[in-house]
Protein backbone atom coordinates (compact mmCIF):
# COMPACT_ATOMS: atom_id res chain seq x y z
CA UNK A 1 0.00 0.00 0.00
CA UNK A 2 1.52 3.33 -0.97
CA UNK A 3 1.44 6.46 1.63
CA UNK A 4 2.54 10.00 1.78
CA UNK A 5 6.39 9.27 1.70
CA UNK A 6 5.39 7.57 -1.86
CA UNK A 7 4.36 11.24 -3.66
CA UNK A 8 7.19 12.03 -6.14
CA UNK A 9 8.43 15.68 -5.67
CA UNK A 10 9.02 18.04 -8.02
CA UNK A 11 12.26 17.45 -10.20
CA UNK A 12 11.28 14.02 -10.26
CA UNK A 13 11.64 13.02 -14.48
CA UNK A 14 8.64 10.86 -13.59
CA UNK A 15 6.22 13.72 -13.41
CA UNK A 16 7.02 15.16 -16.97
CA UNK A 17 5.89 12.06 -18.64
CA UNK A 18 2.48 11.35 -20.45
CA UNK A 19 0.67 9.16 -18.58
CA UNK A 20 -0.96 5.82 -21.22
CA UNK A 21 -4.90 5.23 -20.80
CA UNK A 22 -6.30 3.41 -18.77
CA UNK A 23 -8.06 0.01 -20.66
CA UNK A 24 -11.39 -1.40 -19.14
CA UNK A 25 -9.77 -4.40 -18.25
CA UNK A 26 -7.30 -2.35 -15.89
CA UNK A 27 -10.22 -1.08 -13.81
CA UNK A 28 -10.32 -4.25 -11.54
CA UNK A 29 -6.25 -3.97 -10.86
CA UNK A 30 -6.59 -0.55 -10.28
CA UNK A 31 -8.83 -0.65 -7.12
CA UNK A 32 -6.35 -0.88 -5.03
CA UNK A 33 -4.59 2.14 -6.35
CA UNK A 34 -7.26 4.00 -6.42
CA UNK A 35 -7.94 3.11 -2.65
CA UNK A 36 -4.26 4.35 -1.98
CA UNK A 37 -4.62 7.54 -3.79
CA UNK A 38 -7.65 8.37 -1.78
CA UNK A 39 -5.73 7.60 1.54
CA UNK A 40 -2.90 9.61 0.56
CA UNK A 41 -5.10 12.76 0.07
CA UNK A 42 -6.67 12.24 3.66
CA UNK A 43 -2.67 11.66 5.05
CA UNK A 44 -1.90 14.71 2.91
CA UNK A 45 -4.80 16.76 4.63
CA UNK A 46 -3.84 15.78 8.03
CA UNK A 47 -0.09 17.00 7.74
CA UNK A 48 -0.42 20.07 5.44
CA UNK A 49 -4.11 20.72 5.75
CA UNK A 50 -4.59 20.95 1.80
CA UNK A 51 -5.04 18.60 -0.45
CA UNK A 52 -7.92 17.46 -2.35
CA UNK A 53 -7.21 15.20 -5.35
CA UNK A 54 -3.94 13.60 -6.72
CA UNK A 55 -3.02 11.91 -10.34
CA UNK A 56 -1.81 8.48 -10.40
CA UNK A 57 1.53 9.58 -11.77
CA UNK A 58 2.11 11.58 -8.53
CA UNK A 59 2.75 8.24 -6.92
CA UNK A 60 4.16 6.95 -9.61
CA UNK A 61 1.40 4.82 -11.56
CA UNK A 62 1.95 6.19 -15.21
CA UNK A 63 -1.95 5.55 -16.44
CA UNK A 64 -4.63 8.41 -16.67
CA UNK A 65 -6.05 8.49 -13.49
CA UNK A 66 -7.21 11.00 -10.73
CA UNK A 67 -8.82 10.53 -7.76
CA UNK A 68 -10.61 13.17 -5.76
CA UNK A 69 -11.34 12.68 -2.01
CA UNK A 70 -13.29 15.65 -0.71
CA UNK A 71 -16.46 13.85 1.15
CA UNK A 72 -15.77 10.40 -0.68
CA UNK A 73 -13.50 9.34 -3.12
CA UNK A 74 -14.59 8.98 -6.70
CA UNK A 75 -12.10 7.96 -9.31
CA UNK A 76 -11.82 9.59 -12.86
CA UNK A 77 -10.21 7.12 -14.95
CA UNK A 78 -9.45 8.52 -18.60
CA UNK A 79 -10.44 12.27 -17.34
CA UNK A 80 -10.28 14.92 -20.69
CA UNK A 81 -11.04 18.30 -20.34
CA UNK A 82 -13.45 20.46 -22.90
CA UNK A 83 -15.40 23.68 -23.48
CA UNK A 84 -12.65 25.43 -21.77
CA UNK A 85 -14.18 28.79 -21.02
CA UNK A 86 -12.46 32.19 -22.30
CA UNK A 87 -12.93 33.52 -18.89
CA UNK A 88 -9.73 32.77 -16.32
CA UNK A 89 -9.51 32.99 -13.20
CA UNK A 90 -6.38 33.78 -11.25
CA UNK A 91 -5.08 31.77 -8.56
CA UNK A 92 -2.29 30.50 -6.29
CA UNK A 93 -1.48 26.99 -7.13
CA UNK A 94 -0.49 24.16 -4.88
CA UNK A 95 0.64 20.92 -5.14
CA UNK A 96 1.24 17.81 -3.43
CA UNK A 97 4.44 17.15 -5.26
CA UNK A 98 5.78 20.49 -3.77
CA UNK A 99 3.61 21.22 -0.69
CA UNK A 100 5.78 24.28 0.48
CA UNK A 101 6.28 26.04 -2.85
CA UNK A 102 2.72 27.67 -4.47
CA UNK A 103 2.52 28.68 -8.27
CA UNK A 104 0.91 32.21 -8.94
CA UNK A 105 -1.16 30.92 -12.56
CA UNK A 106 -4.55 31.24 -14.88
CA UNK A 107 -6.77 28.62 -15.04
CA UNK A 108 -10.33 28.56 -16.79
CA UNK A 109 -12.96 29.42 -14.70
CA UNK A 110 -15.47 26.97 -16.50
CA UNK A 111 -15.33 23.59 -18.43
CA UNK A 112 -16.20 19.93 -18.87
CA UNK A 113 -15.16 17.05 -18.02
CA UNK A 114 -15.66 13.44 -19.46
CA UNK A 115 -13.98 10.66 -18.07
CA UNK A 116 -15.15 6.69 -16.86
CA UNK A 117 -16.17 6.05 -13.46
CA UNK A 118 -15.24 3.12 -11.49
CA UNK A 119 -17.95 0.51 -13.44
CA UNK A 120 -16.37 2.10 -17.29
CA UNK A 121 -19.23 4.40 -17.48
CA UNK A 122 -18.77 7.66 -19.30
CA UNK A 123 -19.90 10.55 -17.61
CA UNK A 124 -19.65 14.44 -18.17
CA UNK A 125 -19.57 16.46 -15.37
CA UNK A 126 -19.45 20.44 -16.14
CA UNK A 127 -17.29 22.39 -13.58
CA UNK A 128 -16.80 25.89 -12.20
CA UNK A 129 -14.05 27.68 -10.29
CA UNK A 130 -12.36 25.65 -7.48
CA UNK A 131 -13.67 22.43 -9.12
CA UNK A 132 -12.57 23.23 -12.50
CA UNK A 133 -9.41 24.68 -11.51
CA UNK A 134 -8.50 21.67 -9.57
CA UNK A 135 -8.98 19.35 -12.17
CA UNK A 136 -7.59 21.38 -14.78
CA UNK A 137 -4.37 20.57 -12.28
CA UNK A 138 -5.15 16.94 -11.95
CA UNK A 139 -5.26 16.56 -15.82
CA UNK A 140 -2.12 18.73 -16.31
CA UNK A 141 -0.09 15.84 -14.33
CA UNK A 142 -1.60 13.38 -16.61
CA UNK A 143 -0.06 15.27 -19.55
CA UNK A 144 3.64 16.19 -17.66
CA UNK A 145 2.71 19.41 -16.95
CA UNK A 146 3.33 21.17 -13.95
CA UNK A 147 1.78 24.03 -12.12
CA UNK A 148 5.21 25.58 -12.25
CA UNK A 149 5.70 25.18 -16.08
CA UNK A 150 2.00 27.48 -16.24
CA UNK A 151 3.69 30.27 -13.61
CA UNK A 152 2.64 33.88 -14.50
CA UNK A 153 4.40 37.00 -13.90
CA UNK A 154 8.42 37.24 -12.51
CA UNK A 155 6.95 36.77 -8.77
CA UNK A 156 4.84 33.90 -9.15
CA UNK A 157 6.76 31.49 -6.29
CA UNK A 158 5.98 32.01 -2.82
CA UNK A 159 7.32 29.65 -0.44
CA UNK A 160 4.43 28.44 2.59
CA UNK A 161 5.86 26.87 5.75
Amino acid sequence: MKHLSDIILLGDPRLYEVCAAVEPEEVTDLQATVDAMANIILEFRARYGAGRAIAAPQIGVMKRLVVMNVEKPIAFFNPELFDCSEEMIEMWDDCMSFPNLHVFLKRHRYCKMRFRDLQWKEQTWNLADDLSELMQHECDHLDGVLATMRAEGEQAFRWVR
